[in-house]
């Protein structure tokens, strides 16, 4: 993946959160303040404003402006921890004006490791790392099986969206959803959904 090619993914992140932002607000009506889809789609508006900025920056640096973005402009506490996904994953990538396959297995694991420590949060616990945590494994067990990047990604898309079907049967212990304990039974987390639909946006483009 080049950064033209990075550039296409963002953009596609920002218009799969625009089309869903109504389906991940009503999720967050559920279980949450009800702002998920909108903080989300204001965040990946300000991206979009951002990038011709970016244009002449490695992949490292617009992932890391890209989580700058989101932080300053996406609310609740969405905002820091998206924002920390795209800057960890920025930091793993630094200096590379390419990303191959294993680059993007590093990035991701980073992004990863940076929503644990910032949310204080495992898997198992109806957030976003339900989704990511599955596509992370699935990713390492396709990339070390040789597979090529955009297989991986399609196999991360493929773990996080069950992921996040997933949380339909998880007790909420994290977050505004704890709060309702096993009221929240039965609602998928709107955090979950929104990072399958990013691994979705992701693997469609490549």
């Amino acid at each position: 993946m080049d950064r033209e090619k990075l550039f296409d993914v963002i953009k596609a992140i920002a218009k799969e959160i625009e089309a869903e932002k109504e389906l991940l607000t009503d999720l967050d009506n559920a279980i949450g303040d009800g702002d998920h889809g909108i903080n989300m789609a204001r965040g990946f508006k300000a991206v979009l404003e951002k990038l011709p900025n970016l244009a002449e920056k490695d992949c490292g640096a617009v992932l890391k402006g890209v989580g700058m973005a989101l932080v300053s402009n996406v609310g609740g506490a969405s905002g820091p921890l998206y924002g920390t996904f795209f800057m960890k994953a920025g930091d793993a990538l630094k200096g590379k004006m390419e990303i191959n396959a294993a680059d993007f297995l590093a990035s991701f694991s980073s992004a990863v490791a940076g929503v644990k420590m910032r949310g204080k949060a495992t898997e198992g616990e109806k957030t976003m790392l339900d989704a990511l945590c599955p596509a992370e494994r699935a990713m390492k067990e396709a990339i070390e099986a040789g597979k090529s990047l955009k297989e991986a990604v399609s196999a991360g898309a493929d773990a996080a969206r069950k992921g996040s079907e997933s949380t339909k049967d998880i007790i909420a212990t994290k977050g505004r959803a704890s709060y309702l304990g096993e009221r929240s039974l039965g609602h998928r987390d709107p955090g979950a959904v929104s990072s399958s639909l990013i691994l979705l946006a992701i693997a469609n483009t490549l």
